[in-house]
């Protein structure tokens, strides 16, 4: 058997994102350690991806990972909508920016009708997170926030999907929450819903994944945003000590950082992952 230098070797390489390391070593077949070499984030060029990894503190990013997608973004006003069409733009998307209600039976279809062609779907549903005790919540509340996170999913799903599974590609992304996989207490309701936001995406990823639509979801928490995470909130000396004694960051992920993570989500570099949830919460779980 031939062995043959690493340097000889011409491949696709993965996707690896700046906050994963600072640099790469690898080890020639031949025994001999190959010379370090910087690397970026991720550059699409003919469908290949062109990856680097370098210092974080330089401000490395992706380069048009989405270069030519268009894509809808739902209440792209609330919850993580803004820093989502920021940073897609960023990537070379074409942004179709939803600021409609969701909660009439006919509205998601009406809103993925209205946007027109698109390549990517991105569900940011947001609902203000009810602090009721378990033996008072009502049925008027438990319905709400149904109604608010979890009916619009199927019918923007079934919408968006019809088309994508014709010309067999797609992407579907959930902006959810961690909620779902870590118990609180006085949030039944909250949690619940968001539980059957992440358990619909597991099973439709997989019911997809052969029509080649990928369908994965983000359960976050502790995420800057507007919705949740208001600067009054941060402001609050109960909140801050809450963060240090919880979060093992020791702080809010920033919007741009979850953001920049749904972007690749979104990109041809995570095409191999189907119906599964990435929890972004700065270690506050880790399932």
């Amino acid at each position: 058997m031939t062995r043959c230098p690493l340097s000889r070797i011409r491949t696709r390489p993965l996707f690896l994102s700046s906050w994963t390391a600072s640099t790469a070593t690898a080890v020639a077949w031949d025994g001999e350690p190959a010379r370090p070499r910087p690397l970026s984030p991720v550059n699409w060029t003919n469908d290949v991806a062109e990856i680097t990894l370098g210092n974080a503190d330089k401000g490395n990013r992706m380069r048009d990972a989405l270069l030519g997608q268009r894509v809808l973004i739902t209440q792209s006003l609330e919850f993580m909508g803004p820093a989502l069409c920021d940073v897609f733009r960023e990537q070379g998307a074409e942004i179709v920016a939803s600021v409609a209600s969701l909660s009439a039976l006919d509205a998601p279809a009406q809103v993925v009708r209205d946007a027109g062609h698109i390549d990517i779907l991105v569900a940011n549903l947001a609902h203000m997170a009810p602090v009721t005790p378990v033996t008072e919540v009502s049925d008027r509340e438990w319905r709400e926030v149904f109604a608010a996170l979890v009916d619009p999913l199927p019918r923007l799903i079934r919408a968006a999907t019809a088309e994508m599974m014709l010309r067999r590609s797609g992407k579907v992304l959930v902006i959810g929450s961690a909620s779902a996989l870590r118990g609180m207490k006085r949030a039944s309701t909250y949690s619940a819903a968001r539980g059957a936001q992440l358990a619909y995406v597991q099973a439709v990823g997989v019911e997809l994944a052969p029509h080649n639509i990928q369908v994965n979801a983000i359960a976050q928490n502790f995420v800057d945003n507007p919705t949740y995470f208001p600067p009054e909130v941060q402001a609050n000396p109960r909140f801050q000590e809450r963060l240090k004694r919880e979060v093992p960051l020791g702080r809010l992920v920033s919007a741009r950082e979850d953001a920049q993570f749904a972007a690749y989500l979104c990109s041809p570099a995570a095409s191999c992952f189907v119906g599964q949830v990435f929890p972004v919460c700065g270690g506050w779980v880790v399932r």
